[in-house]
């Protein structure tokens, strides 16, 4: 199989001034298409780095970024811009919604972009929202939501550009046990229905429900098991 994301001898070290960091060390890596992978490490280990470079939200500093075979690593920032908007979807801890838009309109932000019209967007919206279960909170606003629903809106605007890949970001960690189980059950749904998802935490539950497990340290790939799942 062709691998979805590619990483050879990836690598990113931040300086300011006479300080360089090295955050991520020469990695190679592969994800397969319709693979849950988790990322786990300490802190400072480059979990963070590397969901940042495999959503094109910071530049490699060496090595090559293969997105659907396509080798992103020298695009520009426009370019990286659309790949962000068109092929990755993002879920975040804190959910990042936009505090003046409701529901639907969160959901449709990625569209407006793309020059979706206004009708398509709302009809996919819709539709999105109504399989997060939120069909009856279309008009709310982000403070008039409970965390569990904001992340499900999130969920829905992450899908809304039916993205090849989806980056999620400790998506739990702001939400009580209960509702995080079932922010998990609706990953784990996606995924069964084929969306290839990549996810950091630090909780082993999480890490166990995913086919493979990568642990950073340092910079550095120390672990890399397939939770008893057949490799690609």
């Amino acid at each position: 199989m062709v691998p979805i994301v590619e990483l050879k001898g990836a690598s990113k070290e931040y300086v300011n001034g006479s300080l360089r960091v090295v955050a991520l060390r020469e990695i190679d890596l592969q994800i397969f298409s319709g693979e849950y992978a988790v990322i786990m490490g300490a802190s400072g280990s480059g979990k963070s780095t590397l969901l940042n470079l495999l959503g094109c939200l910071d530049p490699l500093s060496g090595g090559d970024y293969l997105l659907g075979g396509e080798n992103i690593s020298q695009f520009s920032d426009d370019q990286l811009s659309d790949i962000r908007s068109r092929r990755i979807g993002f879920i975040f801890q804190s959910y990042n919604l936009i505090p003046q838009l409701n529901v639907l309109e969160n959901i449709e932000v990625p569209l407006f972009y793309q020059g979706v019209s206004e009708a398509e967007a709302a009809e996919r919206a819709v539709v999105l929202a109504e399989r997060m279960g939120l069909a009856d909170r279309l008009k709310h606003k982000p403070m008039e939501l409970s965390g569990g629903q904001q992340q499900r809106v999130a969920i829905a605007r992450s899908l809304v550009c039916d993205p090849i890949l989806m980056l999620a970001d400790e998506p739990t960690g702001n939400l009580d046990t209960k509702t995080g189980h079932e922010i998990l059950e609706l990953i784990d749904e996606l995924n069964a229905e084929g969306k290839t998802i990549v996810m950091v935490t630090h909780d082993d539950d999480i890490a166990h429900r995913a086919q493979r497990v990568v642990c950073f340290r340092d910079g550095e790939i120390i672990s890399n098991d397939w939770n008893g799942a057949s490799k690609p």
